[in-house]
Protein backbone atom coordinates (compact mmCIF):
# COMPACT_ATOMS: atom_id res chain seq x y z
CA UNK A 1 0.00 0.00 0.00
CA UNK A 2 1.55 3.37 -0.88
CA UNK A 3 1.87 6.05 1.76
CA UNK A 4 0.58 9.12 1.71
CA UNK A 5 3.51 12.19 0.93
CA UNK A 6 4.03 15.04 2.27
CA UNK A 7 4.83 17.67 0.05
CA UNK A 8 8.78 18.27 -0.62
CA UNK A 9 8.95 21.59 0.64
CA UNK A 10 7.17 20.59 3.81
CA UNK A 11 9.17 18.00 4.23
CA UNK A 12 12.54 20.00 3.70
CA UNK A 13 10.62 23.07 6.09
CA UNK A 14 10.46 20.22 8.69
CA UNK A 15 13.65 18.61 8.74
CA UNK A 16 15.21 22.20 8.96
CA UNK A 17 13.47 22.34 12.30
CA UNK A 18 14.36 19.06 13.35
CA UNK A 19 18.26 19.97 12.85
CA UNK A 20 17.78 23.17 14.53
CA UNK A 21 15.85 21.84 17.25
CA UNK A 22 18.94 19.58 17.60
CA UNK A 23 21.98 22.23 16.87
CA UNK A 24 22.45 20.80 13.64
CA UNK A 25 23.04 23.50 10.63
CA UNK A 26 20.76 22.35 7.80
CA UNK A 27 19.82 24.35 4.87
CA UNK A 28 18.11 24.89 1.53
CA UNK A 29 20.86 24.72 -1.21
CA UNK A 30 18.34 24.80 -4.14
CA UNK A 31 14.53 25.79 -3.84
CA UNK A 32 12.63 23.45 -5.79
CA UNK A 33 9.27 22.50 -6.57
CA UNK A 34 6.94 22.99 -3.54
CA UNK A 35 4.59 20.30 -4.62
CA UNK A 36 6.02 17.69 -5.87
CA UNK A 37 9.91 17.95 -6.43
CA UNK A 38 12.59 15.60 -5.81
CA UNK A 39 14.83 15.73 -2.67
CA UNK A 40 18.22 15.29 -2.75
CA UNK A 41 19.78 15.36 1.05
CA UNK A 42 23.47 15.88 1.42
CA UNK A 43 24.63 14.79 4.66
CA UNK A 44 27.91 15.92 5.51
CA UNK A 45 29.37 13.96 8.85
CA UNK A 46 32.97 15.49 8.26
CA UNK A 47 35.47 13.52 9.04
CA UNK A 48 32.89 10.68 8.99
CA UNK A 49 32.16 11.19 5.28
CA UNK A 50 29.78 13.40 2.92
CA UNK A 51 26.61 11.63 1.51
CA UNK A 52 24.50 12.39 -1.43
CA UNK A 53 21.07 10.41 -0.69
CA UNK A 54 18.10 11.31 -3.37
CA UNK A 55 14.60 10.03 -2.18
CA UNK A 56 13.14 7.47 -3.46
CA UNK A 57 9.92 4.81 -3.25
CA UNK A 58 10.28 1.26 -3.20
CA UNK A 59 8.30 -0.98 -5.52
CA UNK A 60 5.84 -2.03 -2.60
CA UNK A 61 5.52 1.71 -2.20
CA UNK A 62 7.29 2.51 0.65
CA UNK A 63 9.67 5.55 1.02
CA UNK A 64 13.73 5.11 1.61
CA UNK A 65 16.26 6.63 0.80
CA UNK A 66 19.13 5.67 -2.38
CA UNK A 67 22.90 6.71 -2.01
CA UNK A 68 23.92 8.47 -4.90
CA UNK A 69 26.92 10.24 -3.93
CA UNK A 70 29.31 10.86 -1.76
CA UNK A 71 31.82 7.84 0.83
CA UNK A 72 33.11 7.69 4.20
CA UNK A 73 36.40 9.01 3.22
CA UNK A 74 35.53 12.50 5.07
CA UNK A 75 37.56 13.93 2.85
CA UNK A 76 37.32 17.73 0.79
CA UNK A 77 37.57 16.26 -2.15
CA UNK A 78 34.49 13.22 -1.17
CA UNK A 79 32.12 16.92 -0.58
CA UNK A 80 33.24 18.33 -3.79
CA UNK A 81 32.23 15.01 -5.55
CA UNK A 82 28.55 15.04 -3.69
CA UNK A 83 28.77 19.02 -4.79
CA UNK A 84 29.08 18.29 -8.08
CA UNK A 85 26.09 15.31 -8.16
CA UNK A 86 23.62 18.22 -6.75
CA UNK A 87 24.60 20.70 -9.25
CA UNK A 88 24.60 18.43 -12.03
CA UNK A 89 20.98 17.46 -10.89
CA UNK A 90 19.86 20.84 -10.51
CA UNK A 91 21.15 21.32 -14.18
CA UNK A 92 19.11 18.82 -15.12
CA UNK A 93 15.90 19.33 -12.74
CA UNK A 94 14.77 22.86 -11.76
CA UNK A 95 12.01 21.26 -9.23
CA UNK A 96 14.54 19.26 -7.69
CA UNK A 97 15.28 20.11 -3.49
CA UNK A 98 18.71 20.15 -2.09
CA UNK A 99 18.64 20.02 1.51
CA UNK A 100 22.45 20.33 3.23
CA UNK A 101 22.59 18.93 6.79
CA UNK A 102 26.16 19.77 8.60
CA UNK A 103 26.30 17.22 11.01
CA UNK A 104 29.77 17.39 13.24
CA UNK A 105 28.13 14.44 15.96
CA UNK A 106 26.48 11.91 13.62
CA UNK A 107 23.01 12.87 15.35
CA UNK A 108 20.77 12.94 11.94
CA UNK A 109 19.18 10.32 11.04
CA UNK A 110 16.88 9.64 8.04
CA UNK A 111 13.61 9.22 8.05
CA UNK A 112 13.32 6.33 6.22
CA UNK A 113 15.62 2.91 5.10
CA UNK A 114 17.86 3.24 3.01
CA UNK A 115 17.01 1.22 -0.13
CA UNK A 116 19.82 -0.86 -1.89
CA UNK A 117 19.08 -1.63 -5.68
Amino acid sequence: MTQPRLKAGIWVRGQIGICQANGITAMVVHKGNEDAGAVLLKLNRFDKGCFVYSRVTTMEGELGWMQVAGGENGDRECEMQCDDYCRRQVSFDRDVWVLEVEDHKSQYELDAPIIEF
